[in-house]
Order: structure tokens, then sequence, then C-alpha cells
């Protein structure tokens, strides 16, 4: 969303401000899924005896690909089912952003990487261990994980984001604020 798109008189401070609580959820909500992986590894590695703790890394994480997820929502990434009964939407980006977001992720390695002087494949990371089943299987939990969000943004964008909000954390509303008003 530009300044543009703000209502009229609202302005940068408008735009600015929903763009910041946008960043947030995505943030919290990535820093969340991070975590639980990060949570899942340190118990899988202590039974072999290896002592990880990297939880602040799921923060890094968080922040770096909130920025990649939200680039890609205000440049329409994966808006191809937006008409279609809203499964077709949330599927097909919960896929497309869990493929975005990894491929995110092994570029921002890469070029730090770069930047501290090492070659392009010696800061290739591992992802899943770097074997074809360990990658499938990443892109397969952020896939996953992505379903919920995604759903939320659909439901949001059909009903508006502020009666999605009110229905989900104001006392006293329900679902049949949905219906329309009886005449």
């Amino acid at each position: 969303m530009t300044t543009q798109d703000a209502p009229a008189g609202h302005g940068f401070i408008t735009w600015a401000t929903r763009e910041f609580k946008q960043l947030a959820v995505i943030v919290l909500y990535l820093w969340v899924i991070f975590g639980i992986y990060v949570l899942c590894e340190t118990v899988v590695l202590a039974k072999q005896h290896v002592n990880f703790l990297s939880h602040g890394l799921a923060l890094i994480n968080a922040l770096a690909l909130s920025k990649a997820l939200l680039l890609g929502e205000d440049l329409d990434f994966a808006n191809r089912f937006k008409g279609r009964p809203l499964i077709y939407p949330i599927v097909y980006k919960a896929l497309a952003f869990a493929i975005l977001l990894v491929a995110a992720h092994i570029g921002e390695s890469m070029l730090i990487g770069l930047w501290h002087g090492e070659s392009a494949a010696r800061s290739l990371p591992l992802v899943g261990g770097g074997t074809l089943k360990g990658f499938v299987c990443v892109v397969a939990l952020m896939f996953v994980s992505l379903i919920p969000f995604f759903a939320f943004r659909e439901i949001g964008r059909v009903i508006g984001e502020d009666k999605l909000w009110d229905m989900l954390f104001k006392r006293g509303t329900t679902a049949t604020a949905l219906r329309p008003a009886q005449g």
C-alpha cells in the first residue's frame, strides 16, 4: 500500500502506522513459528547429547523474513486466485510464500557470506541439512505454518480487517456480526 492508497486526509502517518502494525503481526507470527522450530530442534539434538540453544536466531529470522513477506504482499505476489473460493488463494499463497521465504533465507545468507569475503558456494546455507529431502521438509513445514496466517489475511480481506479483528478480540462479538441486518 502506498501513501496514495491512504484515505484522504490521513496521509503518511496513517499509512506508516498501518504498515508498522502489519509488520509487527508478521514478525510476531514468524517468531512464534520459528521459535517452535528451534524448540523442536533443541529437543531432537538433546537426544543426541548436543546442546543447542539459538532462540535468538528465531527472532532475527522473523525480522529478516517478515520484510520479504510484507514486500511480497505489497507487490501482489501470489494473487492469482483472488476471485475464487478462499481455499484457493489461502493454499496457493501459503505454498508460494513458503518457497519465497526459503529462497529469501538462502539469498540473505549468501549475501552475508559474500559481504564477509566468502564465496557464494560457501555461503549457501544447508536448508534442511543440505539434502533434497530436508529442503522439501522445510518448505512443507513453512507451507503448513503459513496456512493459518493467510487464512486470516484472506478472511480479513473479504469481510474487512477491522471486522475480523473485532470478532477475534472484542468482548461480546460473535459470528452473528457477519449476518446482514434484518429490515
